[in-house]
């Protein structure tokens, strides 16, 4: 990993939420899903948190790296309609080695919607999949 990032550094991320990020579209096989409210599904949400991360990151990439999520807590805090746009912003509050973590907040332009903590680490893709392989049931 380049050494780009500094404790401190901020990235602001935005995402204009479709009607497919809702709840009824997390797991359109359970009928459970499909009875609730259209509104950001909390999954998707957490998948939002790790793209704005992501995105902070990958400039920090050497040839050959990527990252992957290993924690995340946050809250959900308030309903986001589709339509609305969502402002992630994020602040580096850890670096340990190939571990980077970061406050994060999520807004809808009406509330606040989400704050809490992600941690990615940082990968060697060809290694990474060769642990797979030697998981996967073949």
């Amino acid at each position: 990993m380049l050494p780009l990032l500094r404790v401190g550094d901020r990235h602001v991320f935005t995402y204009t939420l479709p009607e497919t990020k809702t709840v009824p579209h997390l797991y359109p096989e359970s009928p459970d899903w499909q009875a609730m409210p259209q509104v950001f599904a909390t999954g998707y949400m957490v998948g939002l948190i790790e793209w704005a991360c992501l995105d902070h990151l990958k400039a920090c990439f050497e040839p050959g790296e990527g990252s992957l999520g290993v924690f995340i807590e946050t809250s959900h805090e308030a309903a986001t309609p589709p339509g609305l746009i969502v402002t992630v912003t994020i602040e580096v509050d850890r670096l340990e080695g190939r571990r980077v973590g970061w406050k994060v907040q999520a807004h809808d332009g009406v509330d606040l919607i989400a704050r809490g903590r992600h941690e990615r680490m940082v990968v060697r893709w060809d290694r990474f999949a060769e642990k797979l392989r030697a998981k996967s049931p073949s």
